[in-house]
């Protein structure tokens, strides 16, 4: 593939990705691989991707105070567990009918996401900035929403997030996404996590994800050096972007633009079956 049109695509992928909590590897792998790239070696170049454009995401979800580090934690050793199984077993799974299955299941976490009207969590009136954060111990917190407005919030039905989230950690390990697109899902419609902390949360916990696949696939001699250097510096650039803009939109902006995105991944994992 033509080194300029590679960079562009890691570029603009990891831009959405830190935007929506995606990971970019969801966008692109399609791409690369409609753009006659063999999967092969498309898939770690997704997992390089969605790597660099968490550690360039970091810095601004981390100065937001929006990254919720036990609920990461928590959520991290069940899918990292799970990508070291798939990525261990990737070779006999059939690609085309986990493209059927994950492009299935992004329209419908569009279609759920995109339905819900407002904000679930309201602001309270008593908080202030100094709460701002995680709160030490739990799986709860406050985001600033707006100059004056501080949201509460708590993870809720955790156990069933955690299987959500073992299924993202398994999906990453097999075809080289960061699971991202499920991740965030589950967070928001089943944990009833805000979606910037869903979303910054996720976005700075897919990197450790992809860190364990990409091991594999480097054991495995499926990494291409120059290439992976080049889709890593376009995810610097990439993810420092869609942090910023995930900083300056509103909850419903984020969502609405994430359901849209998730249409886009389904119709892109259908077609490329």
């Amino acid at each position: 593939m033509n080194p300029v049109l590679l960079a562009l695509a890691a570029f603009a992928t990891a831009a959405i990705g830190a935007l929506g909590g995606l990971g970019g590897a969801i966008l692109l792998v399609p791409v690369l691989v409609l753009a006659g790239v063999e999967p092969r070696i498309a898939a770690p170049l997704g997992l390089v991707s969605v790597a660099a454009g968490s550690l360039a995401a970091a810095p601004q979800q981390l100065g937001d105070r929006l990254v919720n580090h036990r609920l990461g934690v928590a959520t991290e050793i069940v899918g990292s567990s799970a990508a070291l199984a798939g990525a261990l077993v990737s070779g006999i799974v059939s690609q085309t009918a986990l493209s059927v299955v994950l492009g299935l299941v992004a329209i419908a976490a569009a279609i759920v996401g995109g339905r819900r009207k407002g904000v679930r969590n309201l602001p309270d009136p008593a908080l202030g900035p100094d709460d701002v954060g995680e709160i030490p111990g739990t799986l709860a917190g406050v985001y600033q929403l707006g100059p004056d407005e501080f949201v509460p919030y708590r993870a809720r039905r955790v156990p069933l997030g955690l299987v959500g989230m073992a299924g993202a950690g398994l999906i990453a390990g097999l075809s080289g996404v960061s699971g991202g697109f499920i991740r965030t899902p589950a967070s928001t419609e089943v944990m009833h996590v805000p979606i910037k902390v869903a979303a910054a949360t996720t976005t700075f916990t897919v990197g450790i994800t992809s860190a364990v696949g990409l091991l594999v696939f480097a054991a495995q001699g499926r990494i291409v050096p120059s290439d992976a250097a080049l889709v890593a510096a376009a995810a610097l650039v990439g993810g420092t972007v869609g942090a910023r803009l995930q900083s300056r939109l509103s909850p419903p902006a984020v969502r609405r633009g994430l359901s849209v995105v998730l249409v886009a991944i389904g119709v892109l994992l259908l077609v490329k079956r």
